[in-house]
């Protein structure tokens, strides 16, 4: 079931959303870091830095960056794998699953707000 949104609609919905993200006290993530702060809570685990390098299609040590900048705001946390103590696992937190929820009622609003 798609959302029929025109191009200038789906620009302001992430105009609108942005600038009230922005507006907030709450953490500022880069697209990037957007990216895969919602592979990570959107996409069955387990989830790795190899594999999402490999599924952003950059670098383990920017997946690595970006980890370290989520996991210092609690948004994610990483831990070694008990099977195979050389994969680092990313898990997800409280605070993170919160965040992501905040932010997708925020594009509802935004969306409900939107000029047919």
């Amino acid at each position: 079931m798609g959302i029929d949104l025109r191009p200038a609609q789906a620009l302001r919905l992430l105009h609108q959303t942005s600038l009230a993200e922005a507006r907030e006290d709450a953490p500022d993530l880069t697209l990037r870091q957007t990216a895969i702060l919602l592979t990570i809570y959107l996409e069955a685990p387990p989830h790795t830095v190899r594999g999402l390098a490999a599924k952003l299609d950059v670098t383990k040590p920017v997946i690595t960056r970006a980890l370290d900048t989520m996991g210092k705001l609690d948004l994610v946390d990483r831990r070694r794998d008990p099977a195979d103590r050389r994969n680092v696992l990313i898990k997800r937190t409280v605070a993170g699953s919160l965040y992501v929820s905040r932010v997708a009622d925020r594009f509802v609003a935004q969306a409900g707000a939107l000029a047919p």
